[in-house]
């Protein structure tokens, strides 16, 4: 990393975890300093996680003092006070550590562009978590500029889990260059010590939290130094949270921390934790990334990974040495969960990681941009499209795009042209474009970002002490005497205050707080080693005896998909007709094919009454026998009903709702007052029915649409399933449920899991039909 310095090159380093990628990425920064000491800002480093900032920050102090060295390091995030950014601005840092969002902040002030003028580095660390989504396409539309008031700027990459480091080289070098940047690879770690965990040998036929496991792992807990529990969902992190209290004999401290929580609850376990307080922590993606605390000697996992480049980040959460094997327990929710986590544990082994795609930025980001720049100076539309296309996802941006994205800014397009608050940039007769009244820079800067959440109710007690959010929907349907576990605790709704829901603590059985959040899908290269499980036999002696007994019992009641092959299986059960087909495409495209194949069983008169799917298989059923399958999966369905279903469904309104807000058509806050979630929603499905009845081709229409296909339905993995569906379809007609179909069986009627006690009535129930699908006869 000196070397590639010294060159004055570009460089991405792709080292693991507990390699010391950090300082690798700050140690030419520091040499630069020592040899010409130098006031002014030298090094940006930019971070995915507010709480990445604030780690570095306190490892990197720590070897600064050692060394005596007269360099200030700071933060700057949405957490850090407003006198601070300003005083930042006329007096900054030698090294400001910052997230992609409050680096576009930073761009838009006037002075910035002076602060900036002198900048020798950025680092960015973790660069896999957000290169290939919308932050990414920020980060490098700021990178872009950055490079432009500081011509002789480094870029400098970190990362433990890349699959594709061309990938990543082009998408940090200015104009896609990769021959501008340099690889540094480190020597691979010791390799993790990762079990599975099997209370009893036994694998649950249902359910995804692994609750059953509970008693495990707290021994796990009390065995251990420090553990870090991960989840997948903020929901399942309340769950195990409260399920291991109750079985936490020893009073051991353990804390819950995701991405809903108050900043000062995040704050304080990530404090506890680092001061060594903490046996354990319940996680989830909030502490996927860097957050280094030495201590931490064990992971678990609660249910399935998901993909292997996840579990690694997982994993790289323990034992911070690279001599020392990382000790990680995985607790499969159910047998299909089983599978997955041996196909994780076989990747990680084999140093398979999930593949990375690239994709062209999004028009929405591209706005917001040109509005933050527009903010700090007035600027030439060619120069500014020059400069765009420095970086990757815009470097094929056509002039006409651009001067869309403009005219967008300009008067809100053709429908929207007559109402003054859509018009916030002018072109004055320099042609220099700028922006038309300070109120829309007041504006931007308080509703800049990139992160859409839901409508949120923040969570708080009388005396005012705030405990985080609830996404609106959910409080909405609380009531005062109602109670839900929240933040670790049991609370009850006193009432609800525009947008605060006030609360006391009680001792009374509560609920679980649900959320709408986007659900992690399985990887395409972990579905296709679950693929290659069922029809590989040599693979089952490794499995228990439970699980090996059910691929056999499915072999010879059904059929066991090949690789290439669709698994369909049609049988009657509890008095209807049902269809499984075990097509692997990840819970967000099955949730989408069974939409759109209810609808097209709807026109052609089997009388459909539901579906249910998991990442393995979609189960729908009616009241009329399903005679061929094949014609409810023709390619054609997304031309027709996927097209008509998304126009009238809520998921390309709400996919608007987040490109409006995103480029700027609909502000979050107002200076003093915030809008609630219902009046943000109210007014963008306003602007959504007028453009869609006179504008349909609008630029955020398209740019919703984009979304809506690509993000939210995973609609690339369903056109795979449907183009090939027809040419490997296996139709197997029974007469009674088949035991691969039991997972996804048992889920009609319970998509929600909430209590405890519901999990028991539904391990209960996956009992009684799993003993009707095992039944040889």
């Amino acid at each position: 990393m000196l070397a590639a310095a010294r060159a004055g090159r570009h460089a991405l380093l792709v080292a693991p975890t507990g390699a010391g990628k950090t300082l690798a990425g700050f140690l030419p920064t520091l040499t630069e300093l020592v040899e010409a000491p130098a006031e002014g800002l030298h090094t940006l480093y930019i971070s995915p996680l507010k709480a990445l900032a604030v780690d570095v920050q306190r490892n990197l102090l720590a070897p600064i003092d050692e060394m005596g060295l007269d360099i200030r390091v700071e933060t700057r995030t949405g957490d850090t006070p407003h006198e601070r950014k300003v005083r930042q601005r006329a007096r900054p840092p030698q090294i400001l550590l910052t997230t992609p969002e409050s680096l576009s902040l930073l761009l838009s002030y006037p002075d910035s562009l002076t602060m900036l003028a002198g900048l020798k580095t950025v680092v960015i660390d973790e660069v896999h978590a957000f290169a290939t989504g919308k932050r990414g396409d920020l980060l490098a539309l700021a990178l872009a500029r950055l490079q432009r008031l500081s011509p002789g700027l480094r870029r400098v990459a970190l990362s433990a889990t890349v699959a594709d480091p061309d990938g990543y080289r082009a998408w940090l070098a200015p104009y896609g260059d990769i021959d501008q940047v340099t690889l540094v690879q480190g020597e691979p770690g010791a390799k993790p010590d990762i079990a599975i965990l099997l209370p009893e040998g036994r694998v649950p036929w249902a359910g995804h939290s692994g609750t059953y496991a509970i008693p495990q792992v707290m021994a796990e807990i009390e065995t251990h130094k420090t553990t870090i529990i991960f989840c997948n969902t903020r929901g399942l992190a309340e769950l195990i949270f409260q399920q291991l209290w109750k079985v936490n004999e020893l009073k051991l401290p353990i804390g819950v921390h995701h991405g809903s929580l108050s900043l000062e609850a995040r704050q304080r376990a990530e404090q506890a934790m680092a001061d060594g307080r903490l046996r354990a922590l319940v996680a989830t993606a909030s502490l996927d990334l860097g957050v280094d605390w030495g201590d931490v000697d064990c992971v678990i996992q609660m249910g399935a990974p998901k993909g292997s480049s996840r579990l690694l980040q997982r994993i790289g959460r323990a034992n911070h040495r690279l001599d020392e094997s990382s000790e990680a327990v995985l607790v499969p929710g159910n047998r299909f969960e089983y599978l997955e986590a041996r196909a994780a544990l076989d990747a990680v082994e084999a140093g398979e990681l999930d593949p990375d795609v690239f994709r062209p930025g999004t028009l929405d980001v591209l706005a917001q941009h040109l509005m933050a720049c527009a903010c700090a100076e007035p600027f030439d539309g060619g120069d500014m499209l020059h400069e765009i296309r420095a970086a990757l996802p815009y470097s094929a941006l056509p002039a006409e795009t651009f001067e869309s994205v403009l005219q967008f800014i300009q008067d809100g397009g053709y429908a929207l042209r007559a109402y003054d608050k859509f018009k916030r940039l002018t072109r004055g007769g320099d042609g220099l474009w700028r922006v038309t009244l300070p109120a829309f820079v007041a504006q931007h800067r308080l509703n800049a970002g990139i992160i859409v959440e839901a409508p949120m109710l923040e969570v708080r007690f009388r005396n005012g002490r705030r405990l985080g959010k609830i996404e609106e929907g959910f409080g909405n349907s609380l009531s005062p005497g109602d109670t839900f576990f929240f933040a670790g605790l049991a609370l009850e709704v006193e009432r609800v205050e525009q947008t605060d829901l006030i609360v006391r603590a009680t001792a009374k059985q509560a609920r679980f707080v649900s959320y709408m959040g986007a659900r992690l899908a399985i990887t395409a290269t972990l579905a296709q080693r679950v693929r290659t499980f069922l029809h590989d036999r040599s693979q089952w002696r490794r499995f228990p005896d439970d699980v090996r007994e059910w691929l056999e019992v499915q072999e010879a009641r059904s059929a066991l998909p090949a690789p290439g092959q669709l698994l369909v299986e049609t049988f009657p059960h509890e008095g209807r007709h049902h269809m499984v087909a075990y097509s692997f495409e990840g819970w967000n495209a099955h949730q989408s094919l069974g939409m759109l194949i209810t609808r097209r069983m709807e026109a052609l008169g089997l009388k459909p009454l539901g579906f249910v799917a998991n990442d393995y298989a979609l189960a729908v059923y009616g009241l009329e026998k399903i005679e061929d399958p094949a014609a409810l999966f023709s390619p054609d369905i997304l031309e027709h009903e996927f097209v008509d279903w998304v126009q009238g469904s809520a998921l390309l309104k709400r996919a608007f709702r987040e490109v409006a807000i995103i480029g700027g058509l609909v502000e979050r806050q107002h200076p003093g007052k915030k809008k609630s979630g219902r009046q943000v929603t109210f007014s963008t499905d306003l602007i959504y029915d007028v453009l869609r009845k006179y504008e349909p081709d609008h630029l955020l229409m398209r740019a919703a649409w984009q979304d809506a296909r690509a993000r939210m339905t995973d609609v690339g993995r369903l056109a795979h399933l449907l183009d090939t569906a027809a040419e490997t379809m296996l139709h197997v007609d029974l007469q009674r449920v088949s035991p691969l179909a039991v997972p996804v069986l048992i889920m009609i009627g319970r998509e929600t899991v909430a209590q405890s006690s519901a999990e028991d009535a539904l391990l209960m129930e996956a009992e009684t039909i799993a003993a009707e699908a095992m039944r040889v006869d």
